[in-house]
């Protein structure tokens, strides 16, 4: 019998610093179950957005006027294989744009892979 007494004053002494504990660490719990519950964040662009880019891109690849610095023209056509290598990507394209040189080879990947991305549903004019 002598334990009810015991046992309440131990309840009566610890609680208010239980308490006050939990208070100060219910703020860090919360944000780290909102963290816990928000949706992945994609890695990629929306594919409407890959979209839009492309078209500008090809834009403005093809309005290059005569004269242009081949840095300029280099880079936009860079921009422009990055841009379809994104689109495959999130569509499921195979390509090739990777492992080849500038030339022939890579003019017509870059023609194949408009061809399978417009079969696909990507409007590119």
């Amino acid at each position: 019998m002598a334990a009810g007494p015991v046992v309440l004053f131990a309840v009566v002494s610890v609680a208010p610093s239980a308490l006050f504990w939990a208070a100060l660490r219910l703020p860090a719990v919360c944000r780290w179950v909102r963290r816990r519950r928000a949706a992945p964040v994609p890695s990629e662009p929306p594919v409407e957005q890959v979209a839009a880019d492309l078209r500008r891109v090809r834009r403005a690849l093809a309005e290059l006027p005569a004269g242009t610095p081949a840095a300029r023209r280099i880079g936009t056509r860079q921009a422009y294989d990055e841009l379809l290598v994104t689109a495959c990507r999130e569509v499921g394209v195979a390509h090739r744009l990777d492992g080849l040189r500038e030339g022939v080879d890579r003019d017509l990947e870059r023609l194949r892979i408009e061809d399978s991305l417009s079969r696909k549903g990507f409007v590119l004019s």
